[in-house]
Order: structure tokens, then C-alpha cells, then sequence
């Protein structure tokens, strides 16, 4: 390295103002530019070795002024030099050798300048990099500079003049959002803010601000809709509560090998047409009604990775499009219930007295053989030998619950569907089955059982209560009398310590049914299994603060499904704009009443009708649907 050398140190031109001993030298260096308000540049000194710096050229500069001055863009020079740098650019991309092969700088100087000066090293550099027109590379600390082909420069050149007119530009695409009318692909870059404060990703929108809309995820919903930015398929409920689409991704490992006592005979999974996942199947051998459970708490510990991840989520999510699982979605080959040959489950064997009482209830892990039946099937099938006493015990189950106080609600339900590739939106009617009864009322024994077994046990355990509720003597009949009841039901409560479940008609109660979808259940076999294998049990402390994590995350599951089904039915009545339906008066108020429409499984408020009876019926029509606020407006036909 020679005096005066011009150099690059912390990319600005320095010049070699001292050789000192060894590999190290000093350089003066521009550490602050000359501003237009006649700030002088401001120059410092620093000793460095040669690999801190890049050569630009060994000939002695003048001074670091010199070095400064040349080229500058607003002067007749630096046009010069702008034009000599293109021609040359076009020269080296004419020949194929050329195009392709990086030159050093002194060599690409020579070609742009011919005899290249020190004073004019710096200038010419910083000119060739603002042009565009290479690409700069750094060998082995040499400087060289590749031509770039001319697509590259223009998509190069409409990104630093979107740069440069970034205001302008987005005050104009803020003109146009106001208006309604964007354009679009090209607009979709400003509106990212928008969508992600509709998904509930973030918690304000510089957009909306600067649009002057009011920032609300509803509003920012109708402007993605409004601009053509999103169709009405789109759901961002799930994503609104926090929740992901995807399933738990980290795998169950395989059932242990354990002993496990074989149950003889074929226990049913009897379930609806569209269940993926069974994790329950029922069973009466003459003496127990064996009610058989999946059992991914044999391999999912309290307080693992699979346990905090399936806490975290507290409930499977099922929405129209599809589940998104507690547990990972390969887990359901090895432990939901009837898709092998032999399933692993954890069962209750249930002893039941002359009266219907449970008179004990053993906790067994078992190997069962299950098979699967539809509700529609297991009611064509009631009066077999296999099914008839599981429905005559279901029958006496519910006499007895009902004699202790317990409130049934039938309500009209449907089941919403999405076609994945058009989203076109199938809502059908649920029917109601004997069947279906006859599994609810093995499940409600089950958790029945459980509790009374992990009471005289001293398991901390998630017990399920409800207070009595206050029943209005003059209840009416029909929908309207269901209606009303619903409305005096009490909110459950969980807790570790066992309470009247009023609504149910029992002294005691826990669930246990589901640990594949629900985690209050999959902590309840936690402890069990704990117990039945003598391990430490979670104590009564840890168990109340992991259940209220679950039942929290569980309430943003059921809140994302209402929401989610909410929309989907909208999404089908704009689908079916023609669409009427009949709606039956279930309350009525002094200005307005309340009808349920059994075919959407919706409820609606219409005024103005004094003539209808409760139970009273009528056809109605959408009149208003707003989907961003999930508001539609009914009115008679």
C-alpha cells in the first residue's frame, strides 16, 4: 500500500496518509459528509491493516477534498460520467464473454475513463454502484463489478423509484381505499396492516388510521371485503381468538406395551355420520356396562411437551372447513377407538343396582374390539341382542336422572359443511336418534363413575357441578318451553372438590369421555392412570391452575366455533340469495319476538309482529346480511 493510496474504510473514500511498521498503516477517512446547509465534511484518522480496507487506486491523490469533489451528481462532470458508465455498460453486455465475467474496478474504470485519475477513483466508484448498471463483488478484498442484464436494472429501477416516491405513491393508494377502488394486485402490498389487524395479529392499522377508518377488526373485515382483497369465504374468527388451523404437530409415541385385560366380545363406537375421531365405544356382557375410552394418557404425561401443547390449545377446534386437533392428527390411527382390529382404551366397568344406580365402577386398561356404527344404524339395529340393553339401560339412566331433578334442552342442530374447492356451504339438519340418547347417557354413567371413583379414592380430581336452576312454573310447551328452560340454566363450574351437577341429576360428576379433543378429560386420565400405575398424582394446586389454563384456551375454541359457524351460515344465505325458511316464535316481548329457524339452527329478533302465538309459525326471508359484524336482519315473506 503507497501514500496517498485512495481507499474504501467504513464504505467511505479514505486516503494512506502514513506507512507505519508491520502490516498497518493510517488512513484519513471522511467520517461525515459535507451537508447542503455548508457543513463542512468532517475527516479522522485511524490506523488499520490492509484487510479493513478496499483498494480504489495506488496513484497518489491530490487530498481528500480532490477525492470528494469529483463526480458530483448535480454537476456537468458527473452527467458525463453517468453517460460514459451507460455506454459502457452497453458495450460489455453486447459480447457474451464480457456480459459474463466480473471485471476489477481499475479495469472497468479504464474502459468507462480511459486514463483514470486517484482524485477521480472515488467518485467514479460511487457513481458505477448508484447506476444500477453492475453488480458490485468483493474477491479476496479486490473490488469487481459484473454487468447486470437489463430486466434486472428496470426491476432494480422501479424498486429504488418506489423507494424514492413512497409518500406519494401511498397517498395516492390511500385515495383510492377511500374511494373503494384499489388496484389490485398491485395494492395488496399496502393492506397487509389491514389483514393482520382483521386476523387479530395486530392491535392497530396505520392504514385505517390514514384511510380515516374507524380501527376495528370488523371494519377492517368490510374494507378487505369491500376492496376485493378478501371473498366472504374468508373466516378469521379462529385466527381472531388466538388459534392456529393446524393440528398439534408433535406425535404421540406408540401405546406401551403393558398388561391390559382383554374384554371380551364387540363393544360400538356409535357416533354421526361425518366423526373422524372415535374416541368412545359402549358395551353390556349381562353383568357390567363396560364404557370403553381412547387412551392417549398411556404415553402423554402430566406437564410434557404433548401435555403443555394440548393444554395450550384446550379443546380440538371444529369448524365448517374442518378440525384442528388437541392432538397431533397421526395419533388418531393408534389410539382413537375401531379404526384397528384391537383397540387400547381406558374403561370403566360400571355396575349398575335394581334401581339404575351406580353401585360401583372399576377403572381397567383394556384391549377391546370396537365397531363403528352411525346413530342411524345403531337405531335400525336397537332391538338386537348386542344393542337392545344398552338402550333399555339408557332408558332407565334418564327416568332416573330425571326423578333427581335433572333438565333436558333439545334444541334444533345442524351440521354446516364447506366444499373445499368451490366453498360452497351445505347446511343440514341434525336428526334426532334414540341412539344418540343412548350414548349420551353411557357417557353421563361414565362421568359419574369416574368421579365416585377418584372421590373414595383421594384423587385430585376436575369435578364438573351446576347449580339448581330457577324454573318458571308456567313453562310453556314446545321449542318456546326449551327456549326459556335454556335460559335458566346456570354456568357450570369446575373445581377439585365434588358438587351437585343439578342439571344433570347427580350427586357428583366429571368428564371423561373425550381426552382426544377435550383436555379437562385428557387430565382426568392423567390422574387416573397415575393412580392405577402408582405414580405421584397432581396435587390438588397444580390441577386447578392447569385446568383454569385448558378451560380458558377451551372457551376460545367454543367462542371461534360460534363465530366460525355464525359466518358460514351467512356465507349461505349470500350463496342462496332466494333462500326462505320457516321460523317458529319461541319468546315474545311487548315490541318485538324472538324465532328460532330450525334449519339454520339460528335464533333472530323480529318486530312487529303481535299476532304470532308462541310456537306460533311463520316464513321468513334475509333482508339485511352484514358479515363482517356476523348480523343478519329476517323479515316475513
Amino acid at each position: 500500500m503507497k501514500k496517498n493510496s485512495v481507499v474504501i474504510y467504513k464504505n467511505s473514500p479514505a486516503l494512506v496518509t502514513e506507512l507505519a511498521d508491520g502490516d498497518k498503516f493510517v488512513v484519513t477517512w471522511c467520517a461525515s459528509r459535507a451537508t447542503d446547509t455548508g457543513k463542512k465534511a468532517v475527516y479522522a484518522t485511524q490506523k488499520v491493516r490492509e484487510k479493513d480496507v478496499l483498494l480504489l487506486s495506488e496513484d497518489g491523490a491530490t487530498n481528500l477534498d480532490a477525492v470528494l469533489s469529483f463526480g458530483d451528481s448535480a454537476s456537468a462532470e458527473g452527467s458525463a460520467v453517468r453517460n460514459q458508465i451507460a455506454e459502457t455498460h452497453e458495450l460489455l453486455l453486447s459480447d457474451e464473454e464480457t456480459a459474463a465475467t466480473p471485471m476489477d474496478f481499475a479495469e472497468l474504470a479504464s474502459l468507462v475513463r480511459g486514463d483514470l485519475k486517484a482524485d477521480e477513483s472515488w467518485g467514479l466508484y460511487a457513481a458505477i454502484k448508484a447506476s444500477l448498471s453492475f453488480e458490485e463483488k468483493i474477491l479476496d478484498g479486490h473490488i469487481q463489478f459484473l454487468p447486470r442484464p437489463a430486466e434486472v436494472i428496470a426491476a432494480l429501477q422501479a424498486k429504488q423509484n418506489e423507494k424514492d416516491h413512497a409518500e406519494e405513491y401511498r397517498a395516492a393508494f390511500i385515495q383510492r381505499l377511500r374511494a373503494g377502488k384499489l388496484n389490485l394486485p398491485e395494492d395488496a402490498k399496502y393492506m397487509g396492516d389491514v389483514e393482520a389487524f382483521a386476523l387479530g395479529k395486530s392491535d392497530k392499522s396505520r392504514t385505517m388510521h390514514d384511510a380515516h377508518v374507524k380501527e376495528t377488526p370488523e371494519r377492517a373485515h368490510k374494507l378487505l371485503l369491500d376492496t376485493g382483497m378478501w371473498s366472504i369465504t374468508r373466516n378469521p374468527y379462529p385466527s381472531r381468538c388466538g388459534l392456529s388451523m393446524k393440528s398439534a404437530s408433535e406425535g404421540l409415541a406408540s401405546p406401551p406395551e403393558e398388561e391390559r385385560t382383554e374384554v371380551p366380545g364387540i363393544s360400538y363406537a356409535i357416533d354421526s355420520q361425518w366423526s373422524h375421531d372415535p374416541d368412545d365405544a359402549i358395551a353390556f356382557d349381562g353383568t357390567y356396562l363396560w364404557v370403553h375410552i381412547a387412551d392417549p394418557a398411556s404415553t402423554v404425561l402430566p406437564d410434557s411437551s404433548i401435555d403443555k401443547a394440548a393444554r395450550g390449545r384446550g379443546a380440538t377446534l371444529y369448524i365448517p372447513e374442518g378440525a384442528s386437533r388437541m392432538l397431533c392428527e397421526d395419533s388418531l390411527e393408534d389410539y382413537a377407538l375401531g379404526l384397528r382390529p384391537k383397540s387400547r382404551a381406558l374403561s370403566f366397568r360400571i355396575t349398575l343396582d335394581e334401581n339404575g344406580d351406580i353401585a360401583d365402577c372399576a377403572v381397567l386398561r383394556t384391549i377391546v374390539t370396537v365397531e363403528r356404527l352411525t346413530y342411524e344404524k345403531a337405531d335400525e339395529l336397537k332391538d338386537s341382542p348386542q344393542l337392545s340393553p344398552l338402550f333399555a339401560i339408557a332408558k332407565r339412566n334418564a327416568q332416573r336422572r330425571q326423578k333427581a331433578g335433572a333438565v333436558q334442552i333439545s334444541m334444533p342442530e345442524v351440521h354446516i359443511s364447506v366444499e373445499p374447492e368451490t366453498k360452497k356451504v351445505l347446511i343440514e339438519s341434525r336428526r334426532e336418534t334414540l341412539s344418540a340418547e343412548v350414548v349420551r347417557e353411557a357417557m353421563i354413567l361414565a362421568g359419574e363413575g369416574a368421579a365416585r371413583f377418584a372421590f373414595k379414592n383421594g384423587i385430585p380430581f376436575p369435578f364438573v357441578s351446576q347449580e339448581a336452576p330457577d324454573i318458571p312454573k308456567d313453562l310453556p310447551q314446545g321449542l318456546a318451553g326449551q327456549f326459556r328452560l335454556r335460559k335458566c340454566m346456570r354456568r357450570r363450574t369446575v373445581s377439585v372438590t365434588p358438587s351437585q351437577h343439578a342439571g344433570m341429576g347427580l350427586g357428583m360428576y366429571s368428564q371423561v369421555t373425550s381426552p382426544l379433543r377435550r383436555y379437562g378429560d385428557l387430565i382426568a386420565h392423567e390422574q387416573l392412570r397415575a393412580f392405577l400405575c402408582g405414580r405421584p398424582l397432581i396435587d390438588k394446586e397444580t390441577m386447578l391452575m392447569r385446568m383454569s389454563e385448558g378451560d380458558a384456551a377451551a372457551l376460545a375454541t367454543r367462542k371461534a366455533e360460534r363465530s366460525s359457524n355464525t359466518h358460514w351460515t351467512l356465507v349461505y344465505l349470500l350463496q342462496n340469495p332466494d333462500w326462505t325458511g320457516e321460523a317458529v316464535c319461541v319468546d315474545k316481548q311487548s315490541k318485538q319476538s324472538v324465532f328460532c329457524i330450525p334449519s339454520l339452527g339460528m335464533e333472530t329478533v323480529i318486530a312487529g309482529l303481535p299476532d304470532v302465538d308462541l310456537n306460533g309459525k311463520i316464513t321468513v326471508k334475509p333482508s339485511k346480511i352484514d358479515l363482517p359484524l356476523l348480523e343478519v336482519t329476517f323479515a316475513p315473506c
